[in-house]
Formats: C-alpha cells, structure tokens, sequence
C-alpha cells in the first residue's frame, strides 16, 4: 500500500481549514443591524420607541394630560385623562392608596369614579361611599388635569369656557331642590360680574342627627362655593347626604346662570325673577306634611306686583300658622321680585311650600 507523503497531508489539512471558516463567514446572520444598514433596509422600531410618553400612542387629534397628586389620608391620588377633540374618552387614576382595606376601597372607587368623570365631563362627580377620601382625591387631581386641558387650549387659540362656573350674569339663582335621604336641600347664589360672591342653602335637612349635620356641613360648603366659583367642592366629612344634595342644587342654579347669560349675551339678569312679562300666573301646588301651598302671582312690566295664596295649609294649629305666615310671604315675594324670601319662623313647612309654587309661577313669568 502506497503511503501519503507528509507534506502532502499538511496541504490538504490547510485547504480544509479554509473552506471551513469560508463557509461560516457566508452563513452570518443577514439580520445583523450593519449588515441591513448596508442593504439599505431601515432597522425595526422597538415597542419603546413606539409608544408615546404618556404610555400610549396617541391619535390624530388625542392629548394625554396627567393631573396633579392629590394627598390624601391613605396615600396620594394621581387621575390622568386622555382627551379627544376637547372631550374626556378615557380617565384612569395612576395613582391611588394601597395596602389593607385601602386595597379594597381603590378597587370599589376608582373604576366608578371613572366611569362618571367621563360622563361628567368635568370634576363635579359624587364621592363613592365608603371611600370619601379617595373620591376626594381623585376630583381634585382630576379638576387638575382639566385646568391644563383648558389652559392648552386656551394657548392653542381654542376658547374655552369654564364648565359649571358662573358665566358673565348677575342677580340672585335659586336652584332646584334636590332630594335627599334625610330631606331636600336647596341652594342660592348671588352672582356679581359672572363671580358668586355669595352661597346660602334655603331648604337643608332638619330635626334631630340633621340639624348638627347641617349647622356643621353648610357654612364650609358656602365657603367652598364662593372660592371655588363651581359646583366642584369638597363634601364635608360626615355629611355626606348633605354635600351631595348641596351640590347637585349648586350645579342647577350654575346651569341657570349659563343660561341667563346665553340669553341675554352675556348680560345681568335675575334667573328666579319675572322676566319681561305681563299677567297672572299659578305656581305649581306644592305637597307639604300639613297639605299643599300653591302661589298666584300678577306681573306687570317683569314685575311681582301682587303674590297670593290660593292655597295653603287648613285646620287646627295650621290655620294659625297659615294667617301668620302667608300675608308676610306675599309681601316678601313682592319686594324681593324672586322666590329668594325667607322662611317664616315656626311656620317652615308652608314657607317651604309657599316658595317652591312661588319659583314655578316665576318659571311660567320667564316663559
């Protein structure tokens, strides 16, 4: 048998070696970031570079504004929005107290918190019971958030007017009585220059519990109003059923401001009051616990000129109070021009009666 020379085994082991490395160096990877540049192929976007700062990528016409923290007894409250064509699609709280029974309250509050701030379209949403603290939180955080949402806008050139603030009217707003577990409560504000300056509650809940409530919860809520120039205040610990009533009535006689104002371009006008209007007209019956007070009124020329009552409460002790009370509301509802009159002492049923069908006759004056 015939034997390899040695320097021939050499040669053939190096050629072997060659084709080797040859062959891996044509089997690199054709994704090789340099190698696609070459091609001229434009490397692939990472999912961070895709999404936007926010932590979402917006669309056309979608901003993403975070509000700011709220501090709260159980830990801060953050509410971000996510705002299309100046409406609210999406809010969510990126921040909310944790830990123990907090855990769970965040679970029951934030998702209906959220709910309703898009349906509101603004901060004046109800607190969640059993979780004050975090509802409280998150309206501030989220009236936060809606602060930019105008102030972008109104640097954008886009006009924006405050929702549920006291448009450009002045005169005296009665708004409607709202319903509560522990009675109606109904509030009163005067507005000067578009501004409330004042906030008083007509009709609160009374006897018993009620009454330290009330004497507690209205003064704060009055000042609240005042400050804030919205229905977007605080409820008062405690009172709950009473700030939420407080504001709901607030918010209707905001409502009625706007209105007055985008009737009259902006101009004074006294909502509650006669508008330019001539006759008589019957106020609705109102149901009290002692029978039904109903309220006649003669307009001349926008005004009250003559206030009756064709109905009011008869019998024992309420024809008393009735001969007592009725002759003083008359007068008061003609030198006021309004149902912004103050109840008669120990006669609180039929005074309460008495301006609720004084303020429809007026809805009827105001056409």
């Amino acid at each position: 048998m015939r034997k390899s020379h040695p320097i021939r085994r050499v040669v053939l082991a190096t050629a072997a070696t060659v084709s080797g490395v040859v062959l891996l160096l044509s089997l690199k990877p054709a994704s090789d970031p340099a190698s696609a540049s070459a091609a001229g192929a434009a490397p692939q976007q990472t999912a961070a570079g895709q999404e936007s700062p926010q932590g979402g990528a917006a669309a056309a016409g979608t901003s993403t504004v975070t509000g700011d923290v709220a501090q709260t007894q159980y830990g801060p409250v953050q509410v971000r929005l996510t705002v299309a064509n100046g409406k609210i699609t999406k809010a969510e709280a990126v921040q909310a107290p944790k830990g123990g029974t907090s855990d769970q309250k965040t679970a029951l509050s934030v998702p209906k918190l959220n709910q309703e701030a898009v349906a509101a379209q603004n901060a004046d949403i109800d607190s969640v019971s059993g979780a004050t603290y975090t509802s409280t939180g998150y309206k501030k955080s989220l009236q936060s958030a809606l602060d930019k949402v105008k102030a972008s806008a109104a640097q954008s050139g886009g006009g924006s007017s405050s929702s549920g603030g006291a448009a450009q009217a002045a005169g005296a707003f009665t708004g409607k009585a709202a319903q509560t577990q522990y009675g109606p409560v109904q509030v009163r504000i005067t507005v000067t220059n578009g501004k409330i300056t004042k906030a008083e509650a007509v009709q609160a809940p009374k006897g018993g519990l009620s009454d330290q409530k009330t004497a507690l919860s209205v003064p704060q809520l009055n000042q609240e109003a005042v400050a804030a120039g919205s229905a977007d205040i605080d409820s008062v610990s405690g009172a709950t059923y009473t700030s939420t009533g407080y504001k709901q009535s607030l918010q209707s006689a905001l409502d009625q401001v706007k209105t007055s104002s985008a009737h009259s371009g902006g101009g004074s006008s006294s909502s509650g009051g006669a508008a330019q209007a001539a006759g008589t007209f019957t106020g609705k019956a109102a149901q009290t616990q002692y029978g039904p007070v109903q309220v006649r009124i003669t307009v001349t020329n926008g005004k009250i000129t003559k206030a009756e009552a064709v109905q009011a409460p008869k019998g024992g002790l309420s024809d008393q109070k009735t001969a007592l009370s009725v002759p003083q509301l008359n007068q008061e509802a003609v030198a006021a021009g309004s149902a912004d009159i103050d109840s008669v002492s120990g006669a609180t049923y039929t005074s309460t009666g008495y301006k609720q069908s004084l303020q429809s006759a007026l809805d009827q004056a105001g056409g």
